[in-house]
């Protein structure tokens, strides 16, 4: 193994890491030396196939279950001795409650109260479930890096697009509590997220394809978030950072023409 490699035997947890923004991470991780695991919380041929392409581990596991996330991290370190990296990514997107989101925003009011609570308690519960279960780890070694998975703020507001935009200010919110109390700890808490509409998973399969061409392809989100999972984020703790004004010298590898399966 290549000893420049950025991130040479770390072990990484990516959450939701089958397609998309997840899988984009995954795969740059692993380009970098990473030991990554991937989950999912129902989709294991999915992941299976992603594991298989970057050498990785796949497990199924849904967030947000306190009983899975246990289950998740133990593995994790009974098979690695240790979990060096955090992913926040899986999600739930606004189309479990609209599937017409794009072009037709529903008010509040008309929302399934099912669908609405998934969203939130994958949204917000499991990204609390994840990191507060690999916490002790990272405390007792001194390290850790959590990166938390967001969104434009315009989005955060935009009409019709409650829950989720609802949830991923929440998601920002906690993230800057808690990076202040992770504050010299050896943990790193940071929020990445693309800068724009980017073509994963929640966008619904009839969005038009001339359109669907102009999305931010997920790879994007490869380089910062190396950069934040490495020794040389060690001093960058609570910001909030946009991947499409990530700058050009932290790119050491052209990851979106590499990102091919």
């Amino acid at each position: 193994m290549n000893s420049s490699m950025k991130l040479k035997d770390k072990v990484a947890i990516v959450t939701g890491g089958g397609r998309g923004i997840g899988k984009a991470i995954a795969w740059a991780f692993a380009r970098e030396g990473a030991k990554v695991v991937i989950t999912s919380a129902r989709q294991k041929n999915e992941i299976d196939q992603v594991a298989l392409k970057i050498g990785g581990t796949a497990i199924l596991s849904d967030v947000s279950n306190k009983d899975d996330v246990q289950k998740l991290v133990d593995s994790v370190v009974s098979d690695f001795g240790k979990i060096d990296i955090l992913v926040n990514n899986a999600a739930r997107g606004i189309k479990f409650v609209n599937e017409s989101f794009m072009t037709e925003p529903k008010p509040f009011w008309e929302a399934d109260p099912d669908m609405w609570r998934m969203v939130i308690e994958t949204n917000i519960s499991g990204v609390f479930l994840m990191t507060r279960a690999v916490i002790p780890h990272m405390l007792e070694q001194r390290f850790g890096r959590i990166i938390n998975i967001s969104i434009n703020h315009e989005t955060m507001k935009r009409k019709g697009f409650t829950p989720y935009g609802s949830s991923k200010a929440a998601l920002e919110s906690m993230s800057t509590i808690w990076a202040q109390e992770l504050e010299g700890m050896g943990i790193t808490l940071n929020v990445l997220l693309p800068g724009g509409a980017t073509n994963t998973g929640m966008i619904p399969d009839a969005f038009p394809e001339p359109q669907r061409k102009k999305l931010i392809d997920p790879a994007i989100m490869g380089p910062p978030a190396i950069y934040l999972a490495s020794d040389d984020a060690s001093g960058i703790n609570g910001r909030r950072l946009i991947a499409l004004e990530w700058k050009e010298e932290h790119k050491v590898t052209d990851y979106k023409k590499a990102f091919e399966f």
